[in-house]
């Protein structure tokens, strides 16, 4: 089958490592299947690897990509849950089990014609989004879903600071936020990634590091060193700062950042990993059909398909 694979890994020269063309399938065992992918979305997970950050690197050569949206042995057209795991390992949270990886780490990627996936991992993909749409949703969508509504206990009419346009995640953050009745605020390196974000549903952009009108209620931190200590001080006491990882190079530890968190008085910082188990991936595929919004394009209003109290 034709796959994309990190045969090789250098920090310098990522792309050096990248090979594209005839690779063996994976064998499927126990409750595995093989999902036939129409379409597959790229992550900075996938640079990282070919970089040689991260569990990735444990098993060179790999199949990148983690998220993909295809048709099961069966016919039926499906989303693939990014995070192989076991809930019982995680207190019931796949995500919290030491010995989870996503796809493209111990496990051949999505890069490739076919995959193979635990059958859990399958989720009806909404019959009115595209295999390319579909893809997007699993790891930026499902990481930004659980940063508003799980870890940010943001309500309507909140002010929420989205570090970073132009991102995946962010991309995301923005339109689910938007859509939420949260008053987004974001900021960006270029003229062009600012005017994208208020295309998407923003209510104002800022230039990185400028001094906001006022401090917001949560700030979604998935930059790293070089917007830390602003996420910090644009952050009202109570407030919470959500971390799901860092882009930015920490250069004097040679590693991403920010992961060593300092204490901060009155601020609450919620670190870590935010892919939702596969459970959750059901109720944020709700959300483009009643809101009207759609991944990559303009968020719709109307907070109708937030999820209810024992969902959260």
């Amino acid at each position: 089958m034709l796959a994309v694979v990190a045969k090789g890994t250098d920090p310098a020269e990522p792309l050096g490592g990248l090979y594209v063309g005839e690779w063996p399938e994976a064998a499927v065992r126990g409750e595995w299947t093989t999902v036939t992918v129409h379409a597959a979305s790229l992550n900075h997970h996938d640079l990282w690897t070919l970089r040689g950050v991260g569990p990735g690197t444990r098993r060179v050569p790999v199949v990148l990509g983690s998220d993909a949206a295809g048709v099961d042995e069966d016919g039926n057209e499906v989303i693939i849950h990014p995070v192989v795991g076991d809930p019982a390992a995680g207190g019931g949270d796949e995500t919290l089990d030491p010995g989870r990886t996503l796809f493209g780490e111990e496990h051949d990627g999505t890069c490739a014609q076919r995959v193979a996936v635990p059958v859990r991992n399958l989720v009806p993909k909404p019959p009115g989004l595209s295999f390319e749409e579909a893809a997007c949703l699993p790891g930026a969508w499902l990481t930004a879903y659980r940063m508003l509504f799980r870890k940010a206990a943001l309500r309507p009419g909140d002010t929420v600071l989205v570090q970073g346009a132009g991102g995946g995640v962010s991309t995301a953050l923005i339109t689910l936020g938007a859509a939420a009745g949260f008053r987004v605020w974001v900021t960006g390196r270029s003229e062009e990634r600012r005017e994208s974000a208020l295309r998407i549903g923003a209510h104002d952009v800022f230039s990185a590091g400028a001094r906001l009108p006022a401090r917001v209620d949560a700030v979604m931190e998935t930059v790293g060193e070089a917007t830390w200590a602003h996420s910090l001080r644009s952050l009202r006491p109570g407030g919470r700062v959500v971390v799901s990882g860092g882009d930015n190079r920490n250069h004097a530890a040679g590693r991403p950042g920010p992961y060593l968190l300092p204490a901060v008085d009155d601020r609450r910082i919620h670190p870590g990993h935010t892919r939702r188990p596969t459970g959750t991936l059901p109720v944020l595929r709700r959300a483009p059909a009643v809101s009207g919004h759609r991944p990559g394009a303009a968020a719709g209003t109307g907070p109708e398909w937030l999820p209810s109290a024992a969902e959260r």
